[in-house]
């Protein structure tokens, strides 16, 4: 058995390097034809599925089972295969199908769908399966939903003949640029880039009032932007920054709800946003900058109101920061690891010269083993590269495995026309409403992104999602960046909240309640989408002036929301305030003079009350924190006072 897991490990490890030399050399000196790109892309990760999770994990049959493993391997291997090698002379005959397409096109098709509940469990794949049904049994579906039926060898050609199904945008992402930068991800954690962003983060905000918690959000969001998972990001840095948290004196729910709302946030972090940020431009036909530039003012509204309400609770429980002995300084840390951080400038210094993100990922990850190897602490030896190819390699395998299953999704899609006719009805439910039919397109993207990775999430929601808002006359950078947000969000979302659950294992705290307390430390995200649908001024469409102004006052607005959230501004805030306090921000969330000024005055009245009337009154009967709660000390845990 042992000297089987070995060879096992060896032809793992084997392909995982194949995989990643494919798309380092292809990513330099050029891709090849679409489909022969994609299908090379799909074999390598088909190969490493049945390879990595086998059916049976445990029992008597789990030995048997594994030829059952290693037949689907090898059909998908195969059908993958006769793509690759035959697409030439399929063309050459006009794309018209014959009886070994149909047949290998069948064993992909339901290969894919077995290696994605695999990897990713049922969600994704029971979606793509009631989308093929729906493409062969649509003509028994009365009314608006029904559609003249597909046969199955005009579905199977459709899937696998053609760049439109299977092999479409989604798999064309994952192959082309997406693998390189989960690759490039890898290279940053095994040169010790993580850990410096976790020291880096201690030195800056360690020492203040919560310094723990606001070390979380810093060192999620530079990591988050990179990872691609809010669920990863969530398990390497929560795994350091909720016990802490916790010792501070944080209750467990605050505690993994703050990682992973940070860690969510980092997906729509510029300057990778989880490499969605290449998809959305690739689907927009827009400059990758462009799309960067967008998501700025949206996601740094969503960090800044995380790390007010963090400071509020902080305030609020009395908690402080850990002393300044125990923690790392600046200086030494930037003169220590600084360097590690020179790949990630140079990659967006690629990027806005107009180098392609294939050659901006290949060049940043090269940038990556040169840096590291300026010091024996960080130098990587050719074991360590190996096992930093492996790490990468098995690390894609979510999003490619999402992305062929959501090319399927979009294959049914336009195969049977529901993409325009779900428009069309979503609209007439909405009697033409722009904010309805919002609201159903975040509940439609908040259930399809349960459960997947934050690429698939946002292409398989933006192709339901996306043209119900433009043919309402939404910008289509505004309906795009809409919906990816909603998908993001979904993974702290109940029922299905992923990262919140992950965040809940590591600090020990009831799952669905640390859902919900991310949703009331997310609550700007939930919100500001709606704002740049209907004034793009927050996604810098506007004058310079109406920009600045635009953004101030959603500053003012995320400090306004914090306070009536968490119940504190200089002193307690009485039901009153705190509602006064929402509303505050909901004027001053949305650009307008009139708005902005209501706003405005509503915020200062209750600072000016809160300052020289609540705090005084309450500092003389003893109040200055809530009863009962526990007063932390600066060097450890909560005490009692």
């Amino acid at each position: 058995m042992e000297y089987g897991n070995r060879i096992k490990a060896s032809i793992v490890t084997f392909v995982c390097v194949a995989m990643c030399a494919f798309h380092l050399y292809t990513a330099q000196f050029g891709l090849m034809p679409a489909v022969i790109q994609r299908g090379l892309h799909l074999l390598f990760g088909i190969l490493l599925v049945f390879l990595i999770y086998p059916g049976v994990k445990k029992g008597p049959l789990r030995g048997p089972l594994r030829v059952v493993d290693f037949l689907l391997a090898g059909g998908g291997a195969a059908g993958l295969l006769y793509i690759v090698t035959q697409y030439r002379t399929i063309a050459m005959r006009g794309g018209a199908p014959t009886v070994a397409d149909i047949v290998f096109g069948s064993i992909v098709i339901l290969v894919t769908l077995e290696a994605t509940r695999r990897v990713l469990g049922p969600a994704l794949s029971t979606i793509a399966s009631a989308s093929i049904l729906y493409a062969l049994f649509g003509h028994y579906i009365p009314g608006e939903w029904g559609h003249r039926g597909v046969f199955f060898d005009e579905l199977v050609e459709y899937q696998f003949l053609t760049t439109e199904g299977l092999f479409s945008v989604p798999l064309g992402a994952s192959a082309n640029f997406i693998f390189l930068f989960v690759l490039f991800g890898s290279f940053l954690v095994s040169s010790g880039t993580g850990d410096f962003f976790i020291k880096f983060a201690n030195s800056l905000a360690g020492h203040m009032r919560g310094g723990p918690a606001k070390v979380a959000i810093i060192s999620s969001a530079a990591f988050g932007t990179i990872s691609g998972s809010a669920v990863a990001n969530v398990v390497s840095t929560g795994s350091f920054t909720i016990p802490l948290m916790k010792s501070l004196g944080y209750r467990p729910v605050f505690a993994g709800a703050i990682e992973s709302v940070a860690s969510t946030g980092g997906q729509f972090m510029p300057p990778v946003m989880g490499a969605a940020a290449f998809i959305m431009a690739d689907m927009l036909g827009i400059s990758y900058l462009r799309v960067c530039v967008a998501a700025a003012i949206p996601a740094v509204l969503y960090f800044f109101a995380l790390l007010y309400m963090v400071h509020m609770e902080a305030l609020r429980k009395g908690l402080k920061g850990l002393p300044k002995d125990e923690l790392p300084k600046l200086g030494p840390v930037l003169k220590e690891g600084g360097y590690l951080l020179l790949p990630a400038p140079f990659l967006v210094v690629l990027l806005v010269m107009g180098y392609s993100p294939m050659k901006a990922g290949f060049w940043a990850i090269v940038a990556v083993v040169f840096v590291s190897s300026l010091k024996r602490a960080s130098r990587m030896g050719v074991g360590k590269i190996i096992s930093t190819l492996e790490r990468g390699a098995k690390g894609a395998l979510e999003v490619l495995t999402a992305c062929a299953t959501a090319g399927i999704v979009i294959g049914v899609v336009t195969q049977t026309g529901l993409g325009l006719k779900f428009s069309t009805l979503v609209i007439q439910a909405a009697g033409g409403s722009l904010f309805i039919a919002l609201l159903f397109v975040m509940v439609t993207s908040l259930i399809l992104g349960m459960g997947l990775t934050t690429s698939a999430a946002y292409i398989l929601t933006v192709i339901l999602g996306g043209p119900v808002l433009t043919k309402l006359g939404v910008d289509p950078l505004a309906a795009h960046m809409f919906v990816f947000y909603y998908a993001c969000l979904s993974t702290i979302t109940p029922p299905v909240a992923l990262a919140a659950f992950a965040g809940a294992g590591i600090a020990g705290s009831p799952p669905f309640r640390t859902g919900l307390e991310a949703m009331r430390l997310a609550a700007i995200a939930y919100l500001v989408p709606f704002i740049f649908v209907s004034h793009p001024v927050l996604i810098w469409k506007g004058s310079p002036w109406e920009i600045a102004q635009a953004a101030v006052t959603a500053a003012l607005g995320c400090v306004a929301i914090g306070s009536g959230l968490m119940g504190y501004m200089i002193a307690r805030l009485g039901l009153l305030s705190r509602a006064l306090l929402v509303l505050a921000a909901l004027m001053l969330l949305v650009p307008g003079t009139h708005t902005d000024l209501i706003g405005l005055g509503l915020l200062l009245a209750i600072w000016v009350v809160d300052r020289f009337v609540r705090r005084p009154s309450l500092a003389e009967e003893g109040l200055g924190t809530e009863k009962g709660e526990m007063q932390a000390s600066p060097s450890g845990p909560p005490k009692a006072p």
